[in-house]
């Protein structure tokens, strides 16, 4: 009998990405077009450069997805693509592409969070003989640019918010921390390079929310402690504009020390509480190779088994948003040509909320049934009359 198999397509942020995925998990094909080459010279993402962009390399990606699977397009059972989060005009480049291909092939269309693709990265296989050995539930550390979080995972529909980022995701904090130091951007791969070839010691920073009662993170406090370290030797130099490349090694070393440190303790602690003995860590920051060793030592100490995915589906890719598209293909949760299916999660922040973190939407609002966010009533003060006055 044949697999099912389906093409996923990614444009949420700086890639554009295409991929096929059969229904155990196999990749197929994979394609990646990276933007961080037009993006480096600003420091971060420029919506309007990363919309042209994606428009001008999503057909050539797609083309190069499907030009080495057995069938072409007819044999495609379904097209996913991401529907959010992410920045509005990158999406909406993936998402039509995605609608006018499913209308002209007559395929049915999935969409899929953004975040939750990352979530199920783990299940994908790049062997037919592999064996993943992950199952459900686990505890999962989202770590990238734009998100940081903790969820228990205990199956397609069952995704729960233990903790998240009250301020800075960690690879957004890489990134100011390597602007700080004047490494170029993105840069948690900089950063990471730095820290694993320091032979000296680290600076010491403190470890972000360490004894809090809490699975939030936050990562502004240490961005601005090495700002100002920076800036005070600078300060103390008589106008020197860059520290040695000595403090700059010290500096990296002590400020992924200290991300690491705040993101495994977290992630362990949360997996301890829920009585859960599986770890995924996933997203871009995931593939920094600190983190990867630090994580699987502490967990090894505790018996708890670490799965990550390969690097190559650690950062955005399309595979992973294929592979969580077949499972609710699979279910028949999915919709047609613009019309989500019943799920209300697809472009938010997946889950639901935790006893150990706030509501993710409670300042905006609530999603309705039909997955429309309601803005909460606005509780105005009354008017002081004259006499009070």
């Amino acid at each position: 009998m044949s697999r099912i198999h389906i093409l996923g397509i990614e444009s949420s942020c700086d890639e554009t990405a295409a991929a096929i995925v059969d229904e155990t998990g196999l990749v197929k094909s994979d394609v990646v077009a990276s933007q961080i080459q037009l993006h480096a010279p600003f420091g971060g993402v420029v919506p309007e450069i990363d919309a042209r962009a994606h428009l001008q390399q999503i057909a050539r990606v797609v083309r190069e997805a499907v030009a080495p699977f057995e069938g072409g397009l007819d044999a495609i059972d379904a097209i996913a693509v991401t529907q959010g989060p992410g920045l509005v005009g990158a999406l909406l480049v993936g998402t039509s592409m995605a609608n006018a291909m499913a209308f002209s092939l007559d395929k049915p269309l999935v969409y899929v969070n953004h975040l939750e693709g990352h979530l199920f990265a783990p299940f994908l296989r790049r062997d037919e003989e592999e064996e993943i050995g992950l199952t459900f539930p686990y505890i999962a550390l989202l770590a990238s640019g734009g998100h940081t979080a903790i969820y228990r995972v205990s199956g397609p529909k069952e995704i729960h918010l233990i903790g998240q980022t009250r301020d800075d995701a960690a690879g957004e904090a890489y990134d100011k921390a390597a602007k700080v130091l004047g490494l170029g951007y993105p840069g948690g791969p900089v950063i990471d390079r730095l820290a694993s070839n320091f032979g000296g010691e680290p600076e010491r920073f403190a470890i972000p929310m360490q004894g809090k009662r809490t699975m939030d993170f936050s990562f502004a406090g240490l961005k601005t402690a090495l700002a100002r370290r920076v800036a005070e030797e600078l300060g103390d130099r008589g106008g020197e504009s860059r520290l040695s490349d000595e403090r700059i090694g010290a500096l990296a070393a002590g400020f992924q020390e200290a991300v690491v440190q705040s993101l495994v303790r977290t992630t362990l602690r949360a997996a301890e509480a829920e009585g859960i003995d599986r770890v995924v860590i996933t997203g871009g920051v995931a593939a920094n190779s600190g983190l990867r060793v630090i994580l699987r030592e502490k967990a090894a100490e505790r018996g708890i088994r670490v799965f990550i995915p390969p690097f190559a589906n650690c950062t955005d890719n399309a595979a992973m948003i294929a592979y969580r598209g077949m499972l609710d293909f699979v279910a028949g949760d999915f919709g047609h040509l613009g019309q989500p299916g019943s799920r209300s999660e697809h472009s938010g922040q997946p889950g639901y909320r935790s006893p150990y973190s706030r509501d993710p939407l409670r300042r905006r609002g609530k999603f309705n049934r039909r997955g429309e966010l309601v803005p909460r009533e606005s509780k105005k003060m009354p008017s002081k009359t004259q006499s009070e006055a």
